[in-house]
């Protein structure tokens, strides 16, 4: 073979090799280059509902609104020749995707029970706009119910302070028994308000257009702050159980406005009851209506069995000073609120709050302005007092089988951080 010949022989097949590797290779770039494109224009939608999100959630935090989903559009209006829009060309692959991010945007937003994750103290404008004029220190009418629904959407103002004689219409609480209710206890109920014959907090105080009420807890973080003459200057001043007020006015005031209580939690010595306050009931179980009875209609209490502590006798207070505190303010506060366990609707292990924030909830929906002090336990200090009232200390504390304190807390510092309420004794 001539060597011409030889070194064609070789040529052609390189030259055959290189023609196929050279359009391989643009085929690659080709394909790449769209996938790249393609790779962009979802980046920049992503871009474009985040922002959209983003825009979104600082709308729903600055105006209150009171939804809890946010509906996000995306619009393209750049079109190319020859390209389809970008939603149509994404609709198949990448629609469930980014209908998934936006969901998790809009949800994160929100923790588990439905408080905003970034809590802030500063007024919203429309709230700024509402009292930026009233003068300092003026009732603000309305604050507590627009702050909340500001960092909790779903709340709804309207619900009665104490049960009337319409009860039995009231649906989120007519199917739960004692405590998140009053089911099997109608017939005793309707008796004792029947008696009774009032169901607000009286004349003068109803026909206030805007309150101004204080829950005063029972801690000892209340000792030697001499808060007695802030705490009288409130409308509504609430205390819990037995927590005296004789001989311990400069720190926690002399002024009751009502007592809220349940038959183990009831003073027992009629003569450390203050005048002029209204006896408020709150029943925990089935059994507790029967013991309001018998106070209501002054009637001697016969058999004690059923109580996990002695039980006053006798109340000394008359009829038309006596409420039923409506129960759906301890459903509220446990499952709404709290997050406590629902164990299909009854009492259980470390699904009941405290009395304290039971009367929180109540003011939230029947306060126009809400202050706490008292509140808070410090187990950092287990020498400290636990109660104002006597010498047991911090670390008399043990896990209570009923409540949930480490949750309890977490709701009530989102209402403090908030400025939902305030605190006085800066203890929660």
């Amino acid at each position: 073979m001539k060597p011409t010949h030889k070194l064609l022989f070789v040529l052609c097949p390189m030259l055959v090799l290189g023609f196929i590797y050279y359009s391989s290779g643009k085929l690659h770039l080709h394909v790449w280059g769209q996938k790249s494109q393609r790779k962009a224009e979802i980046t920049a939608t992503s871009t474009s509902i985040s922002s959209s999100a983003t825009t979104t959630t600082t709308t729903r935090t600055t105006t209150s609104t009171t939804t809890t989903t946010a509906t996000i559009t995306t619009s393209t209006t750049v079109k190319r020749p020859g390209v389809k829009p970008i939603a149509a060309r994404m609709k198949l692959d990448t629609e469930m995707e980014s209908d998934t991010t936006v969901g998790r945007m809009v949800d994160s937003v929100y923790d588990k029970q439905g408080f905003l994750l970034q809590l802030d103290t500063k007024l919203s404008l429309e709230l700024m706009y509402k009292y930026g004029n009233l003068s300092e220190g003026a009732c603000k009418p309305g604050f507590a119910a627009a702050k909340m629904t500001a960092i909790y959407p779903r709340f709804a103002k309207p619900a009665p302070m104490f049960l009337d004689r319409n009860f039995k219409l009231l649906g989120k609480v007519n199917g739960y028994l004692p405590p998140f209710g009053f089911k099997t206890q109608e017939r005793i109920i309707d008796g004792i308000l029947t008696f009774t014959k009032h169901y607000g907090l009286g004349e003068e105080l109803d026909s206030l257009t805007c309150k101004r009420c204080i829950i005063v807890g029972n801690g000892g973080i209340l000792a030697n702050k001499s808060l007695g003459s802030k705490i009288d200057d409130y409308d509504v001043v609430v205390r819990l159980n037995e927590a005296p007020v004789s001989g311990f006015g400069r720190d926690v005031g002399t002024k009751t406005t009502m007592r809220i209580t349940y038959p183990e939690g009831a003073i027992q010595k009629p003569e450390n009851y203050e005048k002029d306050s209204l006896f408020v009931f709150s029943a925990f179980k089935p059994l507790d209506f029967k013991w309001l009875r018998h106070m209501v209609f002054k009637e001697k209490l016969r058999g004690v069995e059923g109580f996990w502590k002695s039980v006053a006798h006798a109340v000394p207070r008359e009829p038309n000073e006596m409420r039923i505190l409506n129960p759906y303010f301890i459903q509220e506060a446990a499952f709404q609120f709290i997050g406590l366990p629902f164990n299909n609707g009854l009492m259980g292990k470390g699904n009941i709050p405290t009395l304290g924030t039971v009367a929180i909830t109540m003011a939230l929906h029947n306060c126009d302005e809400v202050a706490v002090a008292g509140f808070g336990y410090d187990m950092s200090m287990p020498h400290a007092p636990l109660h104002y009232y006597e010498t047991v200390k911090m670390s008399a504390i043990k896990e209570s089988w009923t409540h949930n304190i480490s949750k309890e807390k977490e709701f009530l510092r989102k209402l403090v951080k908030a400025n939902v309420i305030t605190d006085l004794t800066r203890g929660i």
